[in-house]
């Protein structure tokens, strides 16, 4: 069984307006997911510095962030970055998105639970217009690493920003993946909106889905985590 998740962790700063990495670390361990795409992963401004260094996550989880192609001092790119465990091997790379403010993307291909998988973590822009531009832009990249390795699975993951069901990007990326029926989760004190997603194709079968709905969760974040599981089909 492989678990992913998705986490728009806010620059670690909860509900309550305290910025608190220890807490964000303590979710992590909660989802005890394979894979994990978090968002808002570092300051805005400066050199963008990582709100979970590595040191923390050391001491306090088993996770590590994926290696990127980057010499910047946050752990991703553009606040995105890649949760795996520490003894995974995972390769990691860049996603250049369309964009007026700085947006982008990261990806990893792993050896997972008996398949190839590629994933992809993303944070989208607050314009509809620019939202839609930036999903065709990632589904163009896909389609150039599936022309490469046709029998590797896909997992994309992040905070969509798409308020409307059915619509916009959900619309659009849902030509070419199945969405995993996770639920709401933002606000965290009171979801109203599924703004963060999942979605897959390939070797996989969804066996459930959900959001962490937790009372740390709930402080810890303005969003809720999102997670699904999946059996490697043969």
């Amino acid at each position: 069984m492989i678990k992913v998740a998705s986490y728009n962790i806010r620059k670690a700063i909860g509900t309550d307006r305290r910025r608190n990495p220890e807490r964000v670390i303590d979710v992590l361990n909660e989802l005890d997911a394979d894979v994990i795409a978090i968002q808002e992963a570092d300051r805005r401004f400066g050199i963008r510095h990582a709100v979970l260094p590595d040191r923390l996550l050391q001491l306090h989880s088993d996770y590590r962030a994926v290696e990127l192609p980057t010499r910047l001092e946050s752990m991703g790119w553009h606040g995105n970055a890649l949760l795996v465990r520490r003894d995974q091997d995972a390769r990691g790379d860049l996603v250049h998105l369309p964009c007026l403010e700085p947006r982008g993307a990261v990806s990893a291909t792993l050896e997972l639970k008996g398949a190839r998988l590629r994933v992809l973590g993303m944070h989208l822009d607050l314009s509809g217009l620019w939202r839609r531009r930036q999903a065709a832009a990632v589904l163009h990249q896909v389609d150039v690493w599936q022309e490469h390795d046709p029998a590797g699975a896909t997992i994309l993951m992040g905070d969509l920003n798409e308020w409307t069901n059915n619509r916009g990007c959900l619309a659009d990326f849902a030509k070419h993946y199945d969405i995993a029926p996770c639920g709401r989760s933002y606000h965290a004190r009171r979801p109203v909106a599924a703004l963060d997603r999942i979605m897959w194709r390939g070797r996989l079968v969804i066996v459930d889905s959900g959001v962490h709905m937790t009372a740390l969760a709930r402080k810890a974040s303005d969003h809720l985590p999102i997670w699904a599981q999946f059996e490697v089909r043969a």
